[in-house]
C-alpha cells in the first residue's frame, strides 16, 4: 500500500492517537531512513531513542534470526534460558540487584510504582511510619498508564483522565527547597517514594543538579522511602554511561530502563535493590510477555553490541555527544532566536524562543530529510543513534545554522530537492569497527 491508501485506511479504522507526519519508511540502515520513494533521511529521532544501534545492525540481525528460529514466547510459568543471562547483564551495569521484566516504559514505572507502595506497607508491618504519597517534579513525564500520567506533571496528558490516582505531589524542577519543605510536609513520613529522571526528555531535555539530586537521596534515607529514577529515555549508553545516574554518583533504590533495551522490539524493565525487592511475593504483579525468549535475546545482543567494546562505544558518545553540543552551542552564539543548549551524550536539546519556530523548523529539516523532533513546545530534540558519527553533525548542524538565518532574515526555507544526495551523504554506516571515528 502507498502512503495514501495507509492514510485514508488508518483514517477510517484507527484511533486518532498520533497526529503523524506524512512520509511512508520502508527500510534502514545505519543512522538512515528510506522512504516509499527510495529517498534517505538522516534520522536523529532513532524511533523516539528506541534504535539506539541504527539500522541493521548485524548483532541483531543475528539475535532475531536465531532466536525467531527457535522460540519467540512461552510463559513467565516456566524457565527459558535468556531471562538470566540478561538479568546478570543489567545487574552487572546498573548496580543494582533484582530486575523485572515488561514490555514497555509504562510498563515499569508501573512496576516502580507499586513496589514503592508495597515496600512502604511491608516497613509499616515491621513497626516503621510511613507513608503511601508520591513526589514527583514538574516538567515530569513517566508514562501514559493511570499511575504513570498521575506522576507525570503537564496538564495536557493528565486532565482528558482526571481523576487520577490520589497521593502524588509536584515539586519545583531544581528547586531544593520546595523540596524540603514538600517532603517534610506533615509528619515528615508521608511519602514512600520520590520520583525524579535525571534528564528529562519529553519535559525538554532538563538535567536534575548534582544538588538536587543528592537531596532527594538523602530525603529518602531519612525515612525510608525509595528514591525512583526513571532511565527509559536515558538509560543503556544514551549519556556516555549506562546509566544517567551513574554521573551524579547517585544509586536509587529504583529504576526503570525500556526505550534502546532490545534495540526497538518492546522491551522495559524494572532494577531494584534487595531492600526494595522484599516487599514483592509471587503473584504480586505480573505480565503475559514481559522477558520472553525473542526480546531477551535481542536485548542481551544490544548490551553485548554496547558492552563488549564499552570503552570504545561509550567513549565514541561521549566524544560525538560533547562534538554534536558545542556545535549546537554556537548556534546560541549567532543566532537571537536560539536560547540554550542542554543535555549529556546524545541526548541533547536545542531551545529556541519561539514554539512557531521550533514547529517550523522541525518541519523544515524533514523536508531537508534530517528528522528531529519538537518537545515541550520549543524544544528540538536530539536522540540519534549511537554509531552517528561527527560527518552527521556537521550535515545537521549546518542545515539547522542554514535554516535559521533564513528566517532571521524574513525569508522561507524553498522545498527540498529531489536529489536523494543535495542534502545528505546517504550512504549507510553499520556499527562494527568504523563507528568511532
Amino acid at each position: 500500500m502507498k502512503l495514501q491508501s495507509i492514510q485514508a485506511v488508518e483514517q477510517k479504522l484507527m484511533l486518532q492517537t498520533y497526529a503523524r507526519n506524512p512520509y511512508l519508511f520502508v527500510s534502514g540502515e545505519g543512522v538512515y531512513l528510506r522512504d516509499e520513494n527510495g529517498d534517505d533521511y538522516l534520522d536523529l529521532l532513532s524511533g523516539i531513542g528506541c534504535s539506539a544501534l541504527g539500522y541493521r545492525h548485524p548483532a541483531m540481525e543475528a539475535a532475531i534470526l536465531k532466536q525467531g528460529a527457535n522460540l519467540i514466547h512461552t510463559s513467565n510459568l516456566f524457565y527459558t534460558e535468556h531471562t538470566a543471562e540478561l538479568a546478570l547483564r543489567l545487574t552487572e551495569i546498573s548496580g543494582l540487584d533484582r530486575v523485572y521484566f515488561c514490555n514497555s516504559g509504562t510498563e515499569a514505572w508501573e512496576a516502580a510504582l507499586k513496589l514503592a507502595r508495597a515496600h512502604a506497607g511491608l516497613l509499616r508491618s515491621e513497626g516503621k511510619t510511613i507513608g503511601t504519597k508520591i513526589l514527583a517534579l514538574d516538567h515530569s513525564f513517566h508514562g501514559r498508564t493511570m499511575g504513570a500520567v498521575s506522576t507525570t506533571s503537564k496538564d495536557k496528558y493528565r486532565e482528558p483522565f482526571n481523576p487520577l490516582i490520589p497521593g502524588v505531589e509536584f515539586v519545583a524542577f531544581n528547586d531544593i527547597a520546595d523540596l524540603r519543605a514538600k517532603f517534610s510536609s506533615g509528619s515528615g513520613t508521608d511519602f514512600c517514594a520520590v520520583c525524579l529522571e535525571p534528564i528529562q526528555g519529553e519535559g525538554g531535555i532538563n538535567p536534575v543538579t548534582q544538588e538536587f539530586f543528592a537531596e532527594c537521596r538523602a530525603l529518602c534515607d531519612s525515612t525510608g522511602a525509595l528514591l525512583l529514577v526513571d532511565e527509559i529515555q536515558s538509560g543503556l549508553g544514551r549519556t556516555g554511561k549506562w546509566f544517567a545516574y551513574q554521573h551524579y554518583g547517585i544509586r536509587p533504590d529504583v529504576t526503570t530502563l525500556a526505550k534502546p533495551l532490545a534495540g526497538g522490539i518492546p522491551m522495559g524493565t524494572m532494577l531494584c535493590t534487595e531492600e526494595a525487592a522484599r516487599a514483592i511475593t509471587p503473584g504480586m504483579h505480573g505480565t503475559t510477555f514481559g522477558g520472553n525468549p525473542f526480546a531477551c535475546a535481542v536485548a542481551i545482543a544490544v548490551i553485548d553490541a554496547i558492552r563488549d567494546d564499552s570503552e570504545a562505544m561509550l567513549a565514541h558518545i561521549t566524544k560525538v555527544g560533547d562534538y554534536f553540543k558545542s556545535r549546537l552551542q554556537a548556534l546560541v552564539e549567532n543566532h537571537p532566536a536560539v536560547k540554550e543548549v542542554r543535555g549529556l551524550g546524545l541526548m541533547l536539546g536545542l531551545e529556541l524562543h519561539s514554539a512557531d519556530l521550533a514547529t517550523k523548523i522541525a518541519h523544515e529539516m524533514m523536508q531537508n530529510r534530517i528528522i528531529v523532533n519538537r518537545t515541550s513546545d520549543t524544544v528540538l530534540r536530539f536522540l540519534p543513534p549511537y554509531i552517528l558519527q561527527k560527518k552527521h553533525v556537521d550535515i545537521t548542524v549546518d542545515k539547522l545554522d542554514h535554516l535559521l538565518q533564513l528566517h532571521q532574515e524574513g525569508h522561507a526555507e524553498p522545498g527540498a530537492s529531489t536529489s536523494n544526495h543535495d542534502h545528505i551523504d546517504a550512504s549507510p554506516i553499520l556499527a562494527g569497527g568504523t563507528t568511532h571515528g
